[in-house]
């Protein structure tokens, strides 16, 4: 269980900031960077929460603690070490990812297939949700990045992967199931 009992602990005053193991690393550490982010998607996730109803909804909140997952898992380096830890660290599990898979499929089934790019637009929920994508795909490229030089849970990376696949696909729901979509025109203003 967390217990905060105070906000401020004075100790990343010099630029440093505690990882999940304990080690201190620059605020702007590679892993840092990458659980940052997803903390940082985690927020945006809570503004299209604020235009969501029902399943959706629903779905977002889970999302919402996935991404608290993920920020556990992101910020413990050393998976190789998970077995000599005092509590077994928190990774991302393949089943998020196949619940990601089994959503992303219902919600397609209702959609007609595209025939032009979607423009981010549309209902206020779907803009919300392109904004949520696009920091899903930076949250992933920073994950991937970290992974080339570390150890990285693929689990949490597949999870990235998928995630911002789910909120296009949710975007395309939230436009009137797809009838509402903003198409790019090629050319349009040359």
């Amino acid at each position: 269980m967390v217990v905060l009992s105070k906000i401020y602990t004075r100790t990343g005053d010099t630029g440093e900031t505690a990882l999940g193991n304990g080690t201190r690393v620059k605020k702007y550490d590679p892993r840092v960077e990458a659980y940052g982010t997803s903390d940082e998607l985690n927020c945006f996730v809570g503004m299209a929460r604020t235009e969501a109803e029902g399943e959706t909804d629903a779905a977002l909140s889970r999302i919402q603690n996935d991404l608290f997952d993920l920020g556990a898992d992101l910020c413990r380096p050393e998976m190789e070490k998970d077995a000599e830890a005092e509590y077994p660290p928190l990774r991302m599990a393949d089943a998020q990812v196949s619940r990601l898979e089994s959503e992303i499929d219902a919600m397609n089934a209702r959609l007609e297939p595209l025939r032009s790019f979607v423009l981010p637009g549309g209902a206020r929920l779907s803009a919300h949700l392109h904004v949520c994508r696009t920091v899903a795909r930076r949250a992933e490229r920073l994950a991937v990045e970290l992974a080339s030089e570390e150890t990285v849970n693929p689990a949490a990376v597949k999870y990235l992967n998928r995630l911002s696949d789910w909120f296009f696909v949710a975007a395309r729901i939230a436009n009137d199931e797809g009838r509402a979509d903003v198409l790019w025109v090629p050319g349009a203003n040359r």
